[in-house]
C-alpha cells in the first residue's frame, strides 16, 4: 500500500497526461485558426491590390473622360440654341396618336456604384404614372435591370458601350439605327447621367426631335432650311445630343468607379486592420497555451 505522502505524486503523475493532451489539442486549434487568419489576410491583400490598381486606371480614364464632356457639350448646346431660337416644341398630336420614345443612355460595365440603377428607377417611376411609352436602351447594364420589368416596351438595344470614350462617329451609327425604328414618334427623349461634380450625377432628360416638330417651328424659317435638308438636320441634330449624353454618362461612370474602387480600398485596408489585430491576438493566446504546457508538465515533473 502506498504511504499519504507518496499518493499525491502518483495522482499529480496520472492527470499529467490529460493535461497534455488538451493543451495539444488547444494548441493544433489555435494553428488551425492562426492559418484561416493567415488565409483571409492574403485574399484581402490581394482584393486591395486589385482595387487600388482600378482606381488608378478609372482615376487616367477619368480625365480623357472629362475631356470629351467638355467637347461634347459644345455639340449639344449648339443644338439646343437652334432650336430654342426656333422656339422648337414637340409635334402636337391627338392623345391615341401620340407615340413616346426614351432613349436610355448607359454602359456594358458595372463596378460603378448606382448609376445605372437610377437611371432604371427613373424609367419605372416614369410607367407608373405615364401612358406606356417605348424604349431604346444602349449598353446591357440598363437592358438587364429593365428587361425583366419592361421586355415588351423595348424596341432596340445597342451593346458595346462604355469600353472607350464616345465619339461623333459612335453617336451618328446610333442616330442612324433608330432613325430607322418603324414607330414615328412625336415625343423623343434622352436620359442619361448628368455631371454635376466628382461625387454628384442626375438622371437628366434631352428633348429630341421629331422632323414633323423641327418643320412646325415658328421660327425655323429663320435659319432658311430646305425642306429635303428637315430629315439631315433632324438625324444630325438627334446625333448631336446622343453624343452629349454617351460623353457626359461616360465621365460620370468612370467617376463613380474611381469612387466605388477608393471605398473598397479603404474598406479593404479597415478590414486588414481588424484581421491583423485578431491574427496577433491569436497568435499570443497559442504561445501563452504553449508556456502553460511546458511550466505544467515541468510541474508535474518535479512533483512525481
Amino acid at each position: 500500500m502506498l504511504s499519504r505522502a507518496a499518493r499525491p505524486a502518483l495522482r499529480a503523475a496520472a492527470s499529467a497526461p490529460t493535461r497534455a493532451a488538451t493543451a495539444g489539442h488547444n494548441g493544433a486549434a489555435g494553428y488551425a485558426t492562426l492559418r484561416e487568419i493567415e488565409g483571409r489576410l492574403k485574399s484581402i491583400r490581394n482584393i486591395e491590390k486589385i482595387t487600388n490598381t482600378m482606381k488608378i486606371v478609372a482615376s487616367t480614364k477619368l480625365t480623357r473622360a472629362q475631356r470629351s464632356m467638355t467637347e461634347s457639350r459644345k455639340y449639344g448646346q449648339t443644338s439646343n440654341e437652334v432650336f430654342e431660337s426656333a422656339e422648337t416644341a414637340p409635334a402636337e398630336a391627338a392623345d391615341d396618336a401620340k407615340k413616346k420614345l426614351v432613349i436610355i443612355c448607359s454602359s456594358d460595365k458595372g463596378l460603378c456604384g448606382g448609376i445605372h440603377s437610377s437611371m432604371s428607377r427613373k424609367i419605372r417611376a416614369l410607367f407608373a404614372n405615364e401612358p406606356p411609352f417605348d424604349l431604346v436602351i444602349l449598353g446591357d447594364k440598363c437592358k438587364a435591370q429593365l428587361q425583366r420589368t419592361n421586355a415588351t416596351n423595348i424596341q432596340l438595344t445597342i451593346a458595346g458601350i462604355g469600353k472607350d470614350v464616345p465619339s461623333f462617329a459612335d453617336a451618328q451609327a446610333i442616330a442612324d439605327q433608330i432613325v430607322m425604328l418603324p414607330t414615328e414618334y412625336t415625343e423623343v427623349k434622352i436620359l442619361y447621367n448628368k455631371f454635376v461634380n466628382a461625387q454628384t450625377y442626375e438622371p437628366t432628360f434631352i428633348q429630341a426631335f421629331s422632323e414633323d416638330a423641327i418643320a412646325q417651328s415658328p421660327n425655323i424659317s429663320a435659319f432658311e432650311v430646305e425642306d429635303e435638308v428637315l430629315a439631315n438636320l433632324r438625324e444630325y441634330s438627334l446625333a448631336n445630343s446622343l453624343y452629349w449624353a454617351l460623353a457626359e454618362g461616360h465621365a460620370c461612370e468612370q467617376s463613380a468607379r474611381r469612387n466605388a474602387m477608393d471605398n473598397a480600398s479603404k474598406n479593404a485596408g479597415d478590414m486588414i486592420g481588424k484581421y491583423q489585430i485578431l491574427y496577433n491576438r491569436t497568435r499570443q493566446a497559442v504561445i501563452t497555451g504553449e508556456l502553460v504546457e511546458i511550466i505544467t508538465g515541468a510541474t508535474a515533473s518535479e512533483d512525481m
